[in-house]
């Protein structure tokens, strides 16, 4: 090979060959950035490369060359678009005007309202109304407990029973009242008897304050006799002297026979046999005997459900000791505890609205009846001491008893201790906020305890009657008053 085919393959200057080497070399530079620090196939490096090398420039001006193609094909798409934005119509481009300005006020419509309507809520409905959801439904819970001490031997009530006033709920042994009622029952009927025995004895009394005048009578009469005939020296003086004395002796025992039957008679005058105070002390003895005997029998004060049941047969229980509880479900109440920042507007009578979670279906009907004295935290049992220097504010609560409708109650019962959310309508702020009138009528009542008074004062007067003792007449009013003599 010559030189001048040498000089042809290396794609010198006067080579009519394109300098293909250095063009795919400057073309790939072009694309990815970046030289490979290698030489070419003679061992020249780049840098050895003159600058005005016919194959570099044939490489840049292939570069410049896709650049400018990659341009004008952004440049096209740019005129299509402007192409399309000329082609709309001014008609177009103001209904796509209106079209935007109605969306916007559309929206902006529908801002307004939803404000609108939460301001008119707020002052026609959420500004009426507190609401709360700490509120528990409350109940009077009736202990039962023993008011005698013994041993349990029954009991007749289990927990969730239903029970009425009157019914028996735990009895216990009654050998010891039974003793104490016989002793009673035995004192008694003996009082009767010795009140008998005393107007016995007033009787004989005023029998022989009778004798006993009679006797003076006879001596003042021979007395009177006898004197007038000592001055005709018809009898003698010594039978004067003993008529006189007998006379006086005859006085005498007649007003001590008088005094007697005033004693006889303090005993037994102006009372009846039953109002003698013997009697009464006695009969007093028995009907608290009766009483304790009745006790043994443990009832029930009112009607309602037997709950926490804390006896067992067999069980010794003291008096006063807790037993078991009666809850009367048809009168129950919520305390609604609202914080203090919501009792401006709660007054009395306002109308609630209650839910519980037991029925969630269903809303009972209420009114309020009274605001608490005091908050929670005032009669606990350990009040808190704000006067320390660690204070901090907490909001307190106050509780609201809120009274529930009583048909609402009897078609779905509530539970004591069950959780209700409470909505209290204020739009009539006129009423109080403190109850003004007194309660003139109990709360509860229960006649259960009388009915065994009742049936102690029959059977003691049974024993009175049984043991009294038919009388003949009293006495003459001649006898009374020369006795009151």
């Amino acid at each position: 090979m010559t030189m001048a085919d040498d000089d042809d393959t290396k794609g010198g200057p006067d080579s009519d060959a394109p300098p293909q080497q250095y063009r795919y070399r400057f073309k790939y530079l072009h694309k990815y950035g970046d030289a490979a620090p290698g030489s070419d196939g003679h061992g020249e490096t780049d840098a050895q490369q003159p600058e005005d090398d016919p194959a570099k420039g044939d490489s840049n001006e292939n570069d410049v060359g896709d650049g400018k193609e990659a341009d004008d094909k952004k440049d096209d798409d740019k005129n299509k678009d402007g192409d399309g934005d000329k082609k709309k119509s001014p008609e177009e481009k103001r209904k796509e005007k209106k079209k935007k300005i109605l969306v916007m006020s559309i929206i902006a419509a529908v801002f307004v309202l939803a404000a609108l309507t939460w301001l008119l809520l707020y002052i026609f409905v959420f500004s009426q109304r507190e609401t709360t959801d700490d509120s528990y439904v409350k109940g009077d819970m009736v202990t039962i407990s023993s008011r005698v001490a013994g041993t349990v031997v029954e009991f007749t009530a289990e927990e969730t029973d239903r029970v009425h006033a009157g019914q028996v709920l735990v009895r216990l042994d009654p050998a010891d009242a039974e003793v104490a009622l016989m002793n009673a029952q035995g004192q008694l009927a003996q009082a009767v008897r010795e009140a008998e025995t005393n107007i016995q004895k007033a009787k004989e009394a005023d029998a022989a304050v009778a004798q006993r005048r009679a006797q003076y009578q006879n001596q003042r009469d021979d007395y009177a006799r006898r004197h007038p005939l000592l001055d005709l020296h018809a009898v003698a003086k010594e039978d004067v002297d003993n008529s006189r004395k007998q006379t006086e002796a005859a006085l005498a025992a007649l007003q001590q026979a008088q005094s007697q039957a005033a004693g006889a008679h303090a005993q037994v005058d102006g009372v009846e046999v039953r109002d003698v105070p013997a009697v009464v002390q006695a009969r007093s003895s028995f009907r608290n005997a009766w009483i304790n005997s009745g006790r043994n029998a443990i009832v029930s004060p009112i009607d309602g459900y037997a709950a926490r049941r804390q006896v067992q047969v067999g069980q010794r229980v003291q008096a006063g000791q807790d037993l078991l509880t009666i809850v009367p479900l048809s009168d129950l109440w919520v305390d609604a505890n609202f914080k203090e920042t919501q009792l401006e507007h709660i007054r009395i009578g306002q109308p609630v609205k209650i839910t519980t979670d037991i029925y969630s279906d269903m809303t009972y009907h209420g009114k309020v009846v009274g605001l608490n004295a005091g908050t929670g935290s005032a009669f606990s049992l350990l009040p808190a001491e704000n006067a320390t220097g660690n204070w901090i504010k907490v909001v307190q609560r106050l509780p609201v008893r809120i009274a529930l409708n009583p048909d609402d109650l009897r078609r779905h019962p509530l539970r004591i201790g069950l959780s209700a959310d409470v909505n209290v309508d204020t739009h009539d702020r006129d009423g109080s906020v403190l109850v003004t009138q007194t309660r003139e009528k109990p709360l509860a009542s229960t006649d259960v305890y009388e009915r065994e008074v009742k049936n102690a004062d029959s059977h003691a007067e049974a024993i009175i009657r049984a043991n009294m003792i038919p009388t003949p007449p009293s006495s003459t009013a001649a006898d009374r008053s020369d006795r009151n003599r």
